[in-house]
């Protein structure tokens, strides 16, 4: 039996849940669902750049296995016709692991996007956005001095 959480509905992501408490993983999945294969590969191969050999193979039951060089290991890279097998639920746990290791990667995922203002006027892509900006850190204040 799958428990794995699915991406919401279009009820339940405006149902009034602030961007703090939005699952920025559940917003990627969806926003995979609706991109175009080009910008899926973008995204996945952005997604996959922390990802080592070891979770390739774990990392959604495998599904991202494949994927593994059969030569020298240098990283992951998805190719067009791999868009096609992978679906949002392994992109969601993929995205997922992504945020436990290596946050700052879903923080930029604003720069991999924005070659797609379309997408990003959907709603998953205005709702990942918001969510992105929410748990961006704060910019330090600079203090002024004040000369007498």
């Amino acid at each position: 039996m799958n428990t794995m959480p699915t991406p919401p509905s279009d009820d339940a992501r405006t149902a009034g849940v602030s961007a703090e408490a939005a699952d920025v993983p559940v917003l990627v999945a969806a926003l995979y669902d609706e991109a175009p294969a080009p910008l899926r590969q973008r995204l996945l191969n952005h997604l996959l750049r922390p990802v080592g050999p070891l979770a390739l193979a774990a990392v959604a039951a495998g599904a991202f296995a494949r994927l593994l060089p059969t030569g020298r290991w240098s990283g992951a890279q998805v190719q067009l016709e791999d868009v096609l097998s992978i679906r949002p639920d392994q992109v969601l746990d993929l995205a997922q692991y992504v945020e436990q290791k290596a946050p700052e990667m879903l923080l930029r995922l604003p720069d991999v996007l924005s070659s797609s203002p379309l997408l990003l006027g959907t709603l998953s892509g205005a709702l990942l956005l918001v969510a992105l900006r929410a748990r961006r850190p704060a910019a330090p204040t600079q203090r002024r001095t004040i000369e007498r």
